[in-house]
């Protein structure tokens, strides 16, 4: 991303939050983007309280 003046920086913002969230891969969340492993999660606590 483009960083050359604070109006380009702020143009991207949207972008770079939407990447961050969706696309981007986190090691402490598994190697998942933080909107995969909200999806994710409830589904993986309904298991854990099955067994």
């Amino acid at each position: 991303m483009e960083r050359s003046n604070g109006t380009v920086v702020l143009a991207q913002l949207p972008d770079a939050f939407k990447h961050f969230n969706e696309v981007h891969p986190h090691s402490a969340l598994g190697y998942k983007s933080p909107r995969m492993f909200r999806k994710e999660r409830p589904r993986q606590a309904l298991e854990t309280d099955a067994n």
